[in-house]
């Protein structure tokens, strides 16, 4: 493993240089403000149509049209959702100055091969390992969240320390960089949101919600115990891993964690993983996702009204709303 610290990185190939984010979302956001304030000078691509328009020159930020904004610019970072990077990019490619480096915070759109890199451009990932929100306070903090860096396209021989002169700028420099490719950030970040974050985490809590309450509990009580304590855990793991859950909570608790836990997540589960990365890597997945969004995405449309639509929800919300510390 190559991990980079502050240490490790030249700034000096930054100075002076501008640097143009497209997308000012919550990535976009979080990189744009934590690298003006370590001394770059960023322009913000948006359309003045939309929303971040406004938002961003509020911010102080020097706002243009994505066509305009690329000119000049040594780093041009596309921040906006996977789903419209591609088109994005066809459209500004030929205001993008020659030497310039293209910076993604996902590699989707390179390793799906939604997007072909101009042969003289860099291509480069900066990926934090965590939410833009999260980006920005841990940066105004004086600290940082970890990064990933990779290198797809080196048509300059400095893609990597321009890279990591970026990943110094957002702070991702403080808390480390480690050294991967555009391959094995996509396919591992696909997988932990659809086998365990996402997918197998809400899949687990509405599955031992349905259990509890065909079992005659009430449903509040399920919802505590399934949803509502699930973050205590969480804080714990991401704490001090394993050994710290399991120092703070009780003797039963980790005996039925032990024996139990097994019993859920069996050898069935993990071939059901397995499958799941089977179709990341071959591109099943990236390609039905791909068609999804070109028809419009009456799929996506369904399944999410299925999901908000489930009684966990109802129930949630009603009592959250009791709970006046939480931001709902």
């Amino acid at each position: 493993m190559q991990m980079y610290s502050e240490s490790d990185v030249d700034t000096i190939c930054l100075e002076g240089r501008q640097i143009t984010i497209l997308g000012f979302g919550s990535q976009g956001r979080a990189h744009a403000l934590n690298l003006k304030d370590s001394g770059h000078n960023v322009v913000i691509g948006a359309r003045a149509s939309g929303g971040s328009f406004s938002k961003a020159e509020a911010d102080g930020f020097v706002v243009k049209e994505p066509g305009e904004a690329v000119k000049g610019a040594a780093i041009v970072a596309i921040l906006t959702p996977d789903t419209s990077q591609s088109g994005l990019y066809a459209s500004v490619l030929e205001n993008i100055d020659q030497g310039a480096a293209l910076l993604f915070a996902h590699g989707f759109n390179i390793h799906y091969k939604q997007i072909s890199p101009r042969s003289d451009l860099d291509a480069v990932l900066i990926a934090p390992k965590g939410p833009g929100d999260l980006v920005r306070r841990q940066y105004e903090e004086g600290h940082g969240v970890p990064c990933l860096v990779a290198v797809a396209q080196d048509a300059t021989g400095n893609a990597l320390k321009l890279a990591l002169a970026y990943s110094h700028g957002i702070g991702g420099a403080r808390a480390g960089v480690i050294e991967t490719t555009f391959a094995e950030e996509t396919e591992t970040d696909l997988f932990g949101e659809q086998a365990v974050l996402c997918g197998g985490a809400t899949e687990l809590v509405v599955a031992g919600y349905e259990t509890l309450v065909k079992a005659g509990y009430q449903p509040e009580v399920a919802y505590y115990e399934v949803m509502h304590e699930l973050k205590l855990i969480v804080d714990l793991l991401h704490e001090g891993g394993i050994r710290k859950m399991h120092e703070f909570i009780s003797e039963t608790a980790a005996w039925g964690d032990m024996i139990s836990g097994p019993r859920v997540i069996d050898d069935h589960v993990r071939g059901k993983m397995q499958e799941v990365l089977n179709d990341i890597q071959d591109g099943t997945f990236a390609n039905r996702w791909i068609e999804e969004n070109k028809a419009g995405q009456p799929e996506y449309q369904r399944l999410m009204k299925a999901d908000l639509d489930h009684p966990i929800e109802e129930v949630g919300a009603r009592l959250r709303s009791k709970m006046d510390w939480l931001e709902n």
